[in-house]
């Protein structure tokens, strides 16, 4: 089993030690595990640089990539949460850093925090779907230099109703240009599964989006818990693993030195 998505203490939302995590995935007999943790530069609306001393980050994960190697593969990647004024800070950090995998996601729109300053909060549901949908589209439009879009739907979290998202028949022509994108360079996406946690009822991203992938060509898929404490690793990894192979997918990949790994899954 493989979960590309793990935080620790080095991410501003998580507590948890590498060490802690890793003893963890052992438990949960996860074969490889890649930290992902947060880099969010100019976040929510007081501007802050959330980032980790990136020589205190690999210099743990080589600590306990070696100490444990002999029971499970530790990766070093990091999570993006990349904004439309941000593409040279990015390419400067991503090409700076030697990094095994970079995941990237959309945290902000409009320079607002989705979570943190309550993006959601007060606007049409459809007008801040369509908007976050722009800013994604924009994103993958202009950057590169990642290897798989995080949560596709992660805005869905964040909808103090549930019952107010919008419909995805509403906004499919904005998930299908962005997929499209995706597709054509190359890039993948993720299935993480902490959309359940949430209580949402469904993967990010949700079932519609995984089949438009699919029937739109799309095969390259990570799995990830986007899990910051060890008990939630690997989170409904097995039932990821059936899906995909129910709706005709081979692999799942991996990555090593920023180069793609297919795992077979049928």
């Amino acid at each position: 089993m493989y979960d590309f998505h793990l935080h620790s203490e080095y991410s501003i939302d998580s507590k948890t030690s590498m060490e802690d995590m890793v003893l963890g995935a052992i438990k949960n007999n996860m074969k490889s595990i890649c930290f992902t943790d947060h880099v969010d530069f100019d976040s929510t609306s007081q501007r802050i640089d959330f980032v980790f001393r990136v020589s205190d980050y690999f210099r743990n994960i080589k600590q306990v990539k070696y100490k444990y190697m002999n029971q499970i593969e530790i990766l070093a990647g990091v999570e993006i949460g990349i904004q439309p004024h941000l593409f040279e800070k990015y390419e400067r950090f991503v090409e700076d850093n030697a990094f095994d995998f970079v995941l990237m996601s959309i945290h902000s729109v409009n320079k607002l925090d989705i979570h943190a300053d309550g993006f959601t909060i007060g606007i049409n549901p459809l007008d801040a779907i369509d908007q976050y949908y722009s800013d994604m589209q924009l994103c993958v439009k202009n950057f590169s230099n990642f290897d798989v879009l995080g949560h596709l739907d992660y805005i869905d979290r964040y909808f103090k109703d549930y019952s107010t998202i919008p419909k995805f028949d509403e906004y499919y022509h904005l998930v299908a240009d962005v997929l499209r994108l995706l597709i054509d360079n190359g890039k993948g996406i993720e299935i993480n599964t902490a959309g359940l946690r949430y209580g949402l009822g469904y993967f990010h991203p949700k079932m519609q989006i995984l089949k438009l992938y699919k029937e739109l060509g799309g095969e390259i898929i990570t799995i990830g818990s986007d899990s910051h404490s060890p008990e939630n690793i690997g989170y409904e990894y097995k039932n990821v693993e059936k899906i995909l192979r129910d709706l005709g997918f081979k692999y799942i990949y991996i990555f090593k030195e920023r180069k793609k790994f297919p795992i077979n899954i049928t």
